[in-house]
C-alpha cells in the first residue's frame, strides 16, 4: 500500500464516522410517505425500467 491508498481509506473511515449520526437523525425525523407518494415514485421507475427494456431488445 502506498501513502495515496492509506490517505483514501482514512478519508473514507472519517466520512463514515462524520455521515454515521447525521444519517440516523435523518432517518429517525423523516417524513413517512402515504401510498399516493409512493405511487409517483414507483409509476415513473416502472416506465423507465420498460423503456430501458425496449432500449435492449431493438440493439
Amino acid at each position: 500500500m502506498n501513502w495515496m491508498e492509506i490517505v483514501s481509506a482514512l478519508a473514507l473511515v472519517m466520512f463514515i464516522i462524520v455521515l454515521l449520526p447525521v444519517t440516523r437523525n435523518m432517518m429517525k425525523n423523516s417524513a413517512k410517505g402515504t401510498s399516493a407518494d409512493w405511487m409517483g415514485f414507483v409509476i415513473p421507475v416502472v416506465v423507465i425500467f420498460l423503456f430501458v427494456m425496449l432500449l435492449v431488445k431493438l440493439v
